[in-house]
């Protein structure tokens, strides 16, 4: 099994993340405990930092903003995230396929 922030269900990516609001930019920046930390620039207001994680997520793994969606999360920092049959897998995450 790979690490501890990540599963596949079928062709869909299960991440765990911790969300870092109010960054300088947005960024993959290593692990946070079983989460990868991700750090995004919108602040946590409005849904701002929720919308800006999707965008963000989709462009580094190669989907639509319609196939990231939070699963669990939406109000606090640690989130799941689905993203669904991920076009590419971001180098800085030691993701792969095999279970």
């Amino acid at each position: 099994m790979g690490a501890p922030y990540y599963r596949w269900q079928g062709e869909d990516l299960i991440l765990h993340c911790h969300l870092q609001p109010k960054a300088s930019r947005d960024e993959i920046s290593g692990q946070h405990g079983d989460s990868v930390k991700i750090r995004i620039a919108a602040p946590p207001i409005e849904g701002r930092a929720n919308a800006a994680l999707i965008k963000f997520l989709a462009k580094s793994f190669g989907v639509a903003k319609r196939d990231v969606s939070i699963i669990s999360g939406e109000l606090g920092r640690e989130k799941r995230v689905r993203i669904q049959a991920p076009g590419q897998l971001p180098a800085s995450l030691d993701i792969s396929r095999d279970e």
